[in-house]
């Protein structure tokens, strides 16, 4: 069995309706308007309602952290690559490409930052990452659930089938001269973030068309990864949008 707990997470993914429910676990003990939000959907969607002790939902989820609601689902659905770049939900298309992020809520909050910034789907590897776990999901608040997601199995190739769909590669990268608000986004492009501590990998780092840092001002030598996502992907947004702006006038 697979799971879905948090109330904004379970919310989510009945809005986005790419999973089937087999029943939804409701804490018997609480009583208020957002969980009743939550038990008034899925009755609108015939998805049966079980209302059950703390303790087993606390079983369910492994945490007592699931705000009353865990939902019994059935497993993520990944994306085929050309799935994501077909996603393209602006002028210029926008990829996150993964390179071995570990930390479940890391990637979570990762998932959630790429969704609000528009992004087109995000790419994350089979192996020595994290996947879409529960605890992805609910870091991410629910925004795994409409995000397209491809797990693929070689970064490297990966980045030249963007290449050949004529995509450019940027590469976050601490040890990069150009700063990333000197490099203009108004393309369609890949932007690539590496692992924690490890950043991105040689072989992928030679794939990059571009190679860009954050400019690190204090003691501490870089960010954690999600919050250089949310650096990037909002420069990214801020561009575009001055674009948009000035196209208009």
């Amino acid at each position: 069995m697979n799971f879905i707990y948090g109330i904004n997470a379970v919310t989510e993914s009945l809005k986005a309706r790419g999973r089937s429910f087999a029943w939804v676990g409701v804490a018997k003990e609480r009583h208020d308007l957002r969980l009743q939000r939550v038990v008034d959907e899925c009755r609108r969607q015939g998805i049966a309602v079980r209302f059950v002790s703390r303790p087993e939902l606390d079983r369910m989820a492994g945490n007592n952290a699931h705000q009353g609601v865990v939902a019994v689902t059935s497993a993520k659905q990944y994306n085929d690559l050309d799935d994501v770049v077909a996603a393209k939900r602006g002028q210029f298309s926008l990829v996150v490409v993964l390179d071995g992020v570990e930390d479940p809520h890391n990637l979570g909050a990762i998932l959630r930052t790429a969704d609000a910034a528009g992004a087109d789907g995000v790419v994350i590897p089979e192996r020595r990452a994290a996947g879409v776990t529960p605890t992805v999901t609910k870091a991410s608040a629910g925004a795994s659930e409409h995000l397209p997601i491809a797990k693929v199995t070689n970064i490297g190739r990966t980045l030249e089938e963007l290449k050949s769909k004529n995509l450019w590669i940027v590469g976050l990268d601490e040890r990069a001269p150009q700063n990333y608000d000197s490099l203009d986004y108004k393309m369609d492009c890949a932007i690539v973030l590496g692992a924690e501590g490890k950043g991105v990998h040689e072989l992928v780092r030679k794939k990059c068309d571009f190679l860009i840092s954050i400019p690190m001002l204090g003691k501490v030598s870089s960010l954690n990864v999600s919050v250089a996502a949310g650096v990037m992907l909002y420069e990214i947004v801020r561009q575009r949008r001055e674009k948009a702006t000035t196209d208009s006038k």
